[in-house]
């Protein structure tokens, strides 16, 4: 490229969603977001990923927080600026596929409560998973962006990424995303990839990273030198480790080259001081674990993403066997080949690594097996790219025998039997798919919405039965 040929790098901005669910277990409250958001509005981000991921989970279940009354929030504050969130394919956001008609429904109320961009995944990247949610994106003139989960082994050659990112591009897909949720993409590996990419499918090249194995930053640079369109980046307070590299770190890497995305330094500064005791308050408190922000290059060998690394360390912490982690760490890697080495991801991730802390603890291997560990054993996921270790398959199925389809062609529709079960709860549309992805957990946060409110109206009810002089 010529110097004077100008292509400047989009960067979408994290600090909203992975960074803190990478480095705080998606701890970050809606009020503490809120603030900031009219800076952050300024700076020309390319988009805000704020929503989606674990951050739906975590508001119901530990903040007490209406997701979609964040969503709603996020969007008044941000005028200018694009919304994204991370969808899990026929997972939604949960755990477990769905019918395609609550896949359908809640692509529909995402962009009706103001996301623009929905990154799409599958944790096994059958795509089969990703079919009924870009083309729901689509209908509803959201833009579909497609994420490969990056991941290493025999079966994952340049021809494999290749074939699948033009199979994508053919879906309907708006933009590809290299989902590289362990840090396992080394600089020189990006550049040949993003080539590779950009020979194959015309649509613009995202490339998303974690700082886990400390590449992260030289991986961007050859990256977008080798045509990426855009990078993920986390304003530094909640950068590093196993978050992203720092915003105003590579906005100043460019600077004064083809790639400059612009971005005002002294704005960047003044959001960084924002968040920055919001840092020191989570390492006070212990929320955020010193063992996540270091550099562990073992990573390439134990392909474990950041936010599946501080999952493990809370299991183990509550389990009282906090001296198990590298060895934990160590049983990943030999699950995850016994499982059809599937990239680590939401929720494979959190199958691989909740049965490797079950390996290591009871002392035998697949002593204590999951349900969805079954479930993934049964095909009931999707297809993996190697087929699973057939002793350790028989071991914790049994005689089931395995679904070979797309698993979501088995479920009937779900819409109408959800809406009966909680009409009793429903204040909002949206409250039924709260319901659908985390039954229990949305039960119990429809009950406190309820006596949050009961509260509030007796202490009003209170006070105007009083007289006050005058």
């Amino acid at each position: 490229m010529s110097l004077i040929e100008k292509k400047p790098v989009k960067i979408t901005e994290t600090v909203l969603r992975d960074a803190h669910q990478s480095l705080i277990a998606t701890r970050m409250t809606t009020e503490q977001m809120l603030p900031i958001i009219d800076k952050m509005d300024k700076v020309g981000y390319h988009s805000v990923e704020c929503w989606g991921g674990a951050t739906f989970d975590a508001s119901l279940r530990f903040l007490k927080e209406d997701p979609w009354e964040r969503l709603r929030k996020l969007r008044d504050g941000f005028k200018n600026t694009k919304l994204q969130m991370l969808f899990r394919g026929q997972n939604i956001l949960g755990y477990n596929h769905y019918a395609d008609d609550v896949v359908e429904y809640f692509v529909q109320k995402s962009i009706a409560n103001g996301i623009d961009i929905i990154r799409i995944f599958d944790c096994l990247n059958d795509i089969r998973n990703l079919e009924t949610a870009v083309k729901a994106a689509n209908k509803e003139k959201g833009h579909a962006q497609i994420a490969l989960s990056y991941t290493l082994g025999d079966a994952y050659t340049l021809d494999y990424w290749k074939n699948i990112a033009k199979k994508i591009e053919d879906m309907g897909a708006n933009s590809l995303c290299i989902k590289d949720m362990a840090g396992l993409l080394t600089p020189y590996s990006a550049a040949e990839l993003v080539e590779a990419l950009k020979e194959t499918v015309a649509i613009p090249i995202d490339l998303h990273t974690h700082y886990t194995s400390g590449v992260a930053s030289m991986t961007y640079l050859k990256a977008v030198e080798a045509g990426c369109d855009i990078i993920d980046t986390a304003m530094s307070p909640f950068a590093l480790g196993t978050s992203q590299p720092a915003t105003e770190v590579m906005a100043e890497t460019f600077r004064g080259t083809p790639y400059d995305p612009v971005f005002d330094q002294n704005l960047l500064a003044e959001i960084a001081e924002y968040f920055r005791p919001l840092r020191e308050e989570a390492l006070e408190s212990g929320l955020m674990n010193p063992k996540v922000l270091g550099v562990n290059i073992k990573t390439l060998m134990y392909q474990v993403p950041g936010g599946m690394l501080s999952n493990l360390v809370s299991q183990l912490k509550e389990m009282g066997q906090e001296d198990k982690y590298y060895e934990v760490l160590e049983e990943v890697p030999r699950v995850r080949k016994d499982f059809g080495e599937p990239p680590l991801v939401t929720p494979s991730s959190q199958i691989v690594g909740t049965q490797a802390v079950l390996n290591v603890v009871s002392g035998e291997r697949y002593k204590m097996v999951t349900k969805e560990s079954k479930k993934l054993l049964s095909g009931e996921f999707g297809q993996t790219v190697k087929p699973f270790n057939p002793e350790v398959q028989k071991k914790c199925i049994g005689d089931v025998k395995p679904i070979t389809c797309r698993p979501a062609d088995l479920i009937e529709p779900q819409l109408a039997k959800l809406e009966k079960e909680m009409a009793q709860y429903k204040e909002q549309d949206e409250d039924v798919l709260s319901y659908a992805l985390f039954p229990q957990v949305a039960i119990d946060f429809f009950k406190y919405r309820n006596a949050q409110r009961t509260r509030v109206d007796q202490t009003m009810a209170d006070m105007e039965g009083k007289a006050y002089p005058v």
